[in-house]
């Protein structure tokens, strides 16, 4: 495995490889990696000859400083694990490498940056976009991996692909779970032990509330949801919504052929975390 801090050495080394007809697999994360990064890299390494991941902590996607600074960061044990995984290019820049200057680009996301996680962490899609369109730029894949834990992000990537003109296809990869079932983040290290006993409710909450679509309509199922978290002194539910899968709308009736997601946003002490699932 070869590990690059440059942009200009990945390009390089990236064209290379395309001029002698090898397809890129590119998996991009923050680190402090899980088994939830480690089955999009599984996948990519077996659909491309040449998989890329990058690490990088994006400083502009987070709307608070705390968030940030608390952000866990593993790059040691990341690397090995990446290099068990039989990676090829590593690409690990710092802030002055991808930021030489302030990026003042915004996107026109079509609204879908400006609801659900977009209501609560102002600016954050837009810093989202502004580092993967960079990303994008350098690397050049054939093919991108995200997980649908973001739902909201993925939606959003496959706009933003479509802005940039790139062929690029962009891979949605399955919520990797832990036997409790609570969605496998970065974050859920932070959690106090208290904490971390009672987030399998928003799995839970989950699950019952898509079984229950037989005898309630949508904004039932809110309320029902809502009131699921009314008493839990641990959580507090920062939104519930069922939306449309392609536009992120919100979803009036269960009719039509529209594909449905039911997603969700639940404060955990100083935690945040988010969860979906298929409400079809």
């Amino acid at each position: 495995m070869i590990v690059y801090r440059t942009k200009q050495d990945l390009a390089s080394h990236l064209e290379a490889l395309r001029n002698q007809g090898k397809s890129v697999g590119f998996v991009p994360t923050m680190g402090a990696l899980h088994e939830g990064h480690a089955s999009l890299i599984t996948k990519a390494r077996s659909e491309n000859d040449a998989l890329v991941v990058s690490i990088f902590v994006n400083p502009t996607q987070f709307d608070e400083p705390s968030d940030l600074e608390n952000y866990p960061r593993k790059m040691e044990s990341d690397l090995r694990l990446l290099q068990s995984m039989k990676t090829d290019i590593a690409f690990t820049p710092s802030v002055i490498e991808m930021y030489p200057e302030e990026d003042t680009r915004t996107f026109d996301l079509g609204g879908l940056d400006r609801v659900m996680e977009g209501k609560y962490r102002t600016g954050h899609f837009n810093g989202v976009v502004q580092i993967v369109s960079k990303l994008f730029e350098t690397v050049r894949p054939d093919r991108a991996y995200f997980g649908r834990k973001d739902f909201q992000q993925l939606v959003i990537i496959q706009k933003l692909v479509q802005l940039m003109d790139m062929d690029i296809t962009i891979v949605s990869c399955p919520i990797v779970r832990e036997p409790d079932g609570l969605a496998m983040s970065s974050r859920n290290e932070l959690l106090t032990g208290e904490e971390r006993k009672t987030a399998p409710l928003i799995y839970i909450t989950l699950k019952i509330a898509r079984e229950k679509r037989s005898t309630l309509s949508p904004a039932e199922l809110k309320t029902w949801v809502t009131a699921q978290f009314e008493n839990q002194p641990l959580m507090d539910l920062e939104y519930f919504e069922i939306v449309n899968d392609s536009d992120l709308s919100p979803v009036q009736s269960w009719t039509g052929n529209v594909g449905k997601v039911g997603c969700i946003a639940v404060r955990l002490g100083k935690v945040r975390l988010i969860d979906n699932m298929n409400f079809d």
